[in-house]
């Protein structure tokens, strides 16, 4: 059998660019995009449990456009005035001008990194002095606070946010010919949504070791896994193996 279908456990890509749609057009396959996983604000009732103070902190590191939302919601929430001196530590330049949502850009001390959170620590190592804020989900890179305590950097992680399973009971018949996943929420998802569902001839896609990992712990078989050398993206993982399968089912 030819592979026809396949789901994409993220939300549809906003841009008709993305290499998903080419993938699709080339490969003459449909692809449906379901996030398996959403994120919830945790309330500000039990953000107080953690006993933070917003105002003991100096800087603040985002890794993520939802980590600043969710540090302006609790400030708004808490009735906290963040200051003008507050410094922002930011994983890329997307993240870092996204604070224009809630701030005078220009007026502030911001920086940014290049994506890779080990090279934003080399920015925050070069202000060693302040005392950071990192708002973080309940699961989160193990990286972060490793490379934190590594370079004995001053912080404090809050959790603002937490992943949680989406609700996938519409999605009746669970019978992609490839379901693709990004992380081991995603399969805690799987597992969550559809107890008992066999693999069968179903082909499951992984990106990164932690998702990969999470598969083959939940029984599952896993089948197609990236980045690899010669396939350092998803989509280019994917049209290797399609290729492959349909010339060998033709």
């Amino acid at each position: 059998m030819k592979i026809k279908r396949i789901l994409v456990s993220q939300p549809k890509p906003a841009t008709e660019k993305s290499p998903y749609f080419e993938l699709a057009d080339k490969n003459n396959v449909k692809i449906d995009f379901r996030p398996f996983i959403q994120v919830e604000s945790i309330p500000t009732k039990e953000f107080r449990t953690q006993k933070i103070n917003l105002l003991d902190y100096t800087a603040v590191v985002f890794t993520s456009r939802t980590a600043i939302d969710n540090y302006f919601r609790v400030a708004e929430e808490l009735r906290v005035v963040v200051p003008d001196s507050m410094k922002y530590f930011c994983i890329s330049e997307a993240t870092a001008y996204y604070l224009q949502k809630y701030i005078v850009y220009r007026k502030r001390k911001i920086f940014h990194s290049t994506g890779k959170f080990s090279d934003l620590v080399d920015v925050v190592k070069k202000h060693k002095d302040e005392n950071y804020l990192v708002p973080l989900s309940d699961i989160h890179k193990q990286e972060i606070p490793d490379l934190l305590d590594k370079n004995k950097i001053n912080y404090t992680k809050a959790i603002l946010y937490r992943t949680v399973s989406s609700d996938l009971s519409d999605l009746e018949a669970f019978d992609y010919d490839i379901s693709v996943f990004f992380s081991p929420s995603g399969i805690a998802s799987l597992l969550q949504n559809f107890p008992g569902w066999d693999q069968k001839e179903t082909i499951i896609a992984s990106f990164g070791p932690a998702t990969a990992k999470a598969v083959t712990e939940a029984g599952y078989r896993l089948d197609i896994q990236a980045p690899m050398p010669q396939a350092p993206s998803m989509t280019m993982a994917l049209e290797l193996f399609i290729k492959k399968h349909n010339k060998n089912n033709k």
